[in-house]
């Protein structure tokens, strides 16, 4: 019995731990890939890896080895779009999935304190805000998520990057210097 109540405990744990963090995954998942469906189904196999080969895992660590199994279903993504491209260009095929990114303020519930001309200048910077992370190079891009939306530090970065912990500074500087001069426009 006792057994059994540390298993259903594990079990609501993971729950709520991959309820908390969906959201967050799936947009860094959509930023990296600028495709919806591709970003799903990247966050669902993101998740099926941590459930099965991590649960037994402490829950202390389950953050690091999930953002570290996404970097690698981005990474693994973005080398087979760059075959298919390859194969695409010899042969002049194109793609005719052009997806419009969904809207980031779409996620957020609505402020109906907010005077029209305010949101007008949120949605404008989201959507700005939105192309300048689309545009950043993917490990820039990673970085600066993992830092900023996940509040890792750079220890916990480097380890789910794969890299040194200057490489990340590096990377986050440079991802902070392109990003400000992108939006400069809205401050």
């Amino acid at each position: 019995m006792p057994m059994e109540r540390d298993f259903d405990k594990q079990y609501l744990s993971m729950n709520h731990f991959l309820a908390d963090i969906e959201g967050r995954a799936f947009r860094m998942a959509q930023i990296a890939t600028g495709n919806r469906d591709d970003a799903l189904e990247i966050v669902q196999d993101t998740m099926m890896k941590l459930v099965q080969k991590y649960s037994h895992h402490q829950t202390s660590e389950w953050k690091a080895l999930f953002y570290s199994i996404l970097n690698s279903r981005i990474l693994d993504w973005h080398r087979r779009q760059s075959v298919r491209n390859r194969f695409r260009s010899w042969l002049n095929w194109s793609d005719d999935e052009n997806e419009a990114v969904e809207d980031a303020l779409a996620q957020h519930p609505t402020d109906t304190s907010h005077e029209p001309d305010i949101k007008l200048q949120d949605s404008q910077f989201m959507t700005g805000l939105n192309t300048a992370l689309s545009a950043l190079p993917l490990r820039q891009q990673q970085v600066f998520l993992l830092r900023v939306w996940e509040g890792l530090d750079i220890n916990e970065t480097a380890l789910i990057m794969q890299c040194s912990a200057s490489s990340v500074k590096t990377h986050y500087a440079r991802a902070l210097e392109k990003l400000r001069g992108k939006l400069e426009d809205y401050q």
